[in-house]
């Protein structure tokens, strides 16, 4: 069966490796970034990606309803749910509530409103796989100040859970990762004494790479993970251990 991919935040360092990894003849990719359309279309060129890219900011719900109006002509297989905006350490007394909304709106609610769109089509075909990039610090003890970043998460494995036990019936698994600290771009807000010491402190005395990641991720999207889901998975070399 030829698959269909929508994945969100793919031009994200584990998105663009998750699409080369899990790319078949035949497959269709519809691939969601913001303000980077060139770099993502000469990669699935040089890569022979089959794909559409949408530019959309996900932190404007107008722009967002814009995107999932526009999937309608679409059925996705297969829906992988990347992006946030970059963790920003602060303490709580200077809780930034205008971007903490902003970063719901491009974690939570554009991944309700695009499920709305496309799980009940997946329903329809009895079968689907679905999966949301959650963080290591939703398992055990986060460390301080990231109060945002994990409310944010917390609500992303909510929503993976209540999809998940909605719509076992229909084919439909729905799950997701929990990583540790994963060395990519997505850190270049983070001061590198975190990330140093952050991997000191690890048991394997080393960060994740994409590459620790994206096979696991692979796994759940395959047709031999129809009977898993629900499942939020620690990819965490050690670091927390369930």
């Amino acid at each position: 069966m030829n698959k269909t991919y929508l994945i969100t935040g793919a031009t994200s360092d584990i998105g663009l490796e998750l699409i080369k990894t899990v790319a078949k003849d035949g497959d269709k990719f519809l691939l969601q970034g913001f303000g980077d359309a060139e770099a993502l279309k000469n990669f699935c060129s040089e890569n022979g990606i089959d794909a559409e890219y949408f530019d959309v900011n996900l932190s404007d719900s107008e722009a967002t309803d814009k995107f999932v109006a526009a999937l309608g002509e679409y059925s996705p297989t297969h829906f992988v749910h990347l992006p946030a905006l970059r963790v920003v350490n602060t303490k709580f007394k200077s809780f930034d509530e205008e971007r903490f909304l902003l970063d719901m709106n491009v974690q939570v609610m554009s991944a309700v409103k695009i499920c709305k769109a496309v799980v009940p089509k997946m329903a329809k075909a009895k079968f689907g796989r679905v999966l949301f990039m959650a963080t290591s610090y939703v398992l055990a003890n986060p460390p301080k100040n990231t109060a945002a970043y994990i409310m944010a998460k917390n609500a992303v494995v909510g929503l993976a859970k209540s999809l998940a036990a909605d719509y076992a019936p229909n084919g439909i698994t729905v799950n997701c990762i929990s990583p540790s600290m994963i060395e990519t771009k997505f850190l270049a807000e983070t001061s590198h004494l975190i990330v140093e010491q952050a991997a000191q402190a690890h048991p394997m005395k080393r960060n994740a790479t994409v590459k620790d990641v994206v096979p696991a991720m692979a796994f759940l999207l395959s047709d031999d993970a129809g009977y898993i889901t629900g499942v939020n998975l620690p990819i965490t070399g050690g670091s927390i251990i369930e």
